[in-house]
């Protein structure tokens, strides 16, 4: 009944709950017929962002070519998107408990200009017919 009236009303509503005996806050909302449940942050635990400002400015053709990556990568199917950290850690749990060492640190790679970056990976996009 909750799911329905909170989708009929597009409310949603702010909970209490205990995770490892711990009080936090959560929302519900209804998605699919069922009711979601994301916790939140007391107002304690929000950290004022100071002043933050880009060191930089933003010029027109960066924002440009921001704009042309987002067009380019919609569509991306988020079910084929993986966790890779939790895969490597996965990979690394499982030599350690197999007795294997583990494999040197690579060395960082060179910093990367971004804006190349950005100019490769959506030509990159356009090459694969990604739109």
């Amino acid at each position: 009944m909750l799911v329905e009236a909170l989708a009929r009303t597009g409310h949603v509503a702010v909970a209490k709950i205990a995770i490892r005996s711990r009080e936090r806050l959560a929302l519900l909302r209804p998605r699919h017929g069922i009711l979601v449940l994301q916790t939140l942050l007391w107002e304690d635990e929000l950290r004022d962002p100071g002043d933050i400002v880009p060191s930089a400015p933003v010029t027109d053709r960066e924002l440009e070519l921001a704009e042309v990556l987002i067009r380019e990568l919609t569509g991306i199917e988020v079910r084929e998107l993986r966790d890779e950290y939790a895969h490597a850690l996965e990979q690394l749990v499982a030599a350690k408990a197999a007795g294997a060492g583990l494999a040197p640190v690579e060395e960082a790679a060179a910093p990367v200009d971004l804006m190349a970056a950005l100019e490769e990976s959506i030509q990159a996009a356009k090459r694969a017919g990604l739109h």
